[in-house]
């Protein structure tokens, strides 16, 4: 072999070479990287100020314990909001378990508030299931969903982008996230943005004049803002590059701020809180009161409006399910036109066969519509009717005389409330929506504010579909519902805990 020959093959053989570290360096698939980077995961504690339109409403935590096999995750979220009197107080705490590639094994939520409480445990089998199981008294419930992808909670994914060298500017990160409270899952979109500085207080000190702590020490870290989209709403968020949140805010005024315990929890824990209840007790008009109207012991009228013109002031286009169907959302200006008695007529026969609608047919958490009990139920509520519209009428009209309107303390769950026959506008929905897939109807939840004396208040109802989506309110014994229901999501109740989000901010002016 000639000298020629001798240092093609070397040249050769470098560049493979570099080619392959090249490679492995900087195109490694993100499991990779992400079990190479989550190794150096610190262990410890974040916590932060939780503001609603500029007032403290509550404080959270995030703590990280690295274990050799597997990190835990442990976050909370504490919301004590005044209204009509009353302290209202709301706790969220998830455990999470991950694996040393931050994939998420399982997560035990727990949720105590006004609109009830109850126990969630979620397991993920090899990534293609997902095992739920809701906790309530003595009683517990299971549902395993299909995973088509592995899953992320939304209190992880700051962790997986910058341990995954996502952090990047002009970089854009899609997902599904699976929220452990509204036991749903979501798709979002996360884009990278500029890198910022900020200066956040890491220690504190008593000051015996002000009665209360203040800062003593700060730290200057540096932070990506992130836009994040998901089911509607924009999250603006700055991650540091241990995967911690700095300072995140949304498009209707809530914030959280990364501060020292003392400032984010015992202030606030000392806050004069009477006089925020004395304000409380007559909120202006157009306000909204993160409450259901039996927990205020307000009395819910019939609604028989027809059509509703209400001005937002304070919501971002996009923000909520807003507009489709009934509702049309124009600026500030949302049109709401309960549906005519002429298009109420269906454009099939059940059991409706539309793949298009499948997930609107198929069980949930809370919407447990395969099990016997339910399905029992349904068939003698339906018989052999197969006009989707008189068997919708039909199930309302069950579920109006069969339960109770009385507030619990239990997940809002479809099975819980057929065997204790009561509840409040949660109970009715779910039971509603469950019964209504059982017959073969594809359904679902909504969840939006209601006026009472000039104020919104929390309410929950149905939608099932007719060839076009139809507002039924079962609890109300309306169908179609009123126009007097503003829809703010779909799919998913939404809990007390999102709720607080519009307090403080968020304003309706009937027109």
């Amino acid at each position: 072999m000639t000298r020629r020959t001798w240092a093609v093959a070397i040249l050769g053989a470098w560049a493979a070479s570099l080619g392959w570290l090249v490679k492995r360096e900087f195109f490694r698939p993100t499991g990779t990287r992400l079990a190479e980077a989550a190794l150096s995961v610190p262990p410890g504690a974040v916590y932060y100020r939780l503001d609603v339109g500029g007032q403290q409403v509550g404080f959270a935590s995030s703590t990280i314990d690295t274990q050799a096999t597997s990190i835990g995750v442990t976050d909370m979220l504490v919301l004590r909001t005044p209204a009509l009197g009353v302290l209202h107080r709301s706790v969220v705490l998830s455990r999470a378990v991950l694996s040393r590639t931050l994939r998420l094994e399982g997560v035990l939520a727990r949720f105590d508030g006004d609109l009830g409480r109850f126990t969630a445990r979620s397991l993920v089998n090899g990534d293609s299931v997902l095992a739920v199981t809701l906790f309530a008294g003595s009683d517990s419930e299971t549902t395993r969903v299909p995973l088509a992808r592995p899953i992320v909670l939304p209190s992880l994914l700051p962790l997986r982008l910058a341990f995954g060298g996502e952090l990047k500017r002009g970089k854009t990160y899609a997902s599904v996230v699976y929220d452990p409270v509204r036991l749903a899952e979501q798709p979002v979109t996360v884009e990278v943005a500029a890198e910022s500085t900020f200066v956040v207080a890491d220690s504190a000190l008593y000051d015996s004049t002000a009665m209360a702590w203040v800062p003593a020490r700060f730290d200057t870290v540096r932070a990506f803002r992130v836009e994040q989209r998901a089911g509607g709403m924009t999250t603006r968020a700055w991650i540091d590059a241990q995967g911690h949140i700095v300072r995140a805010e949304n498009a209707v005024g809530f914030a959280m701020e990364r501060t020292a315990f003392e400032l984010a929890y015992t202030n606030f824990r000392h806050r004069d809180t009477t006089s925020l209840i004395r304000a409380s007790l007559s909120p202006g008009p157009g306000e909204v009161v993160a409450t259901t109207v039996l927990a205020a012991r307000q009395l819910l009228p019939h609604d028989t409006t027809s059509q509703l013109r209400v001005r937002l002031t304070g919501v971002t286009p996009g923000a909520f399910d807003l507009g489709g169907g009934r509702q049309q959302q124009s600026g500030d200006t949302l049109l709401i036109r309960r549906e005519p008695r002429a298009t109420l007529s269906a454009r099939y026969q059940l059991p409706a066969r539309d793949s298009s609608l499948a997930r609107w047919l198929a069980p949930a958490p809370l919407i447990q519509s395969e099990d016997p009990r339910i399905q029992a139920q349904a068939r003698l509520i339906v018989g052999r009717e197969q006009d989707p519209t008189r068997a919708a009428r039909r199930i309302a009209d069950w579920v109006r005389a069969n339960l109770a309107q009385r507030r619990t303390a239990t997940s809002p769950g479809a099975l819980q409330a057929l065997e204790a026959r009561l509840g409040d506008c949660n109970e009715h929905a779910v039971l509603y929506v469950a019964l209504a897939r059982a017959a073969g109807l594809p359904a679902r939840t909504a969840a939006g504010l209601v006026p009472v004396d000039g104020r919104f208040y929390y309410h929950a109802w149905a939608e099932v579909y007719l060839g076009d989506w139809v507002a039924v309110d079962p609890m109300l014994d309306e169908f179609p519902a009123g126009a007097a229901h503003v829809r703010f999501s779909i799919g998913g109740l939404a809990q007390q805990a999102e709720l607080v989000r519009l307090i403080g901010r968020i304003k309706l002016e009937v027109l």
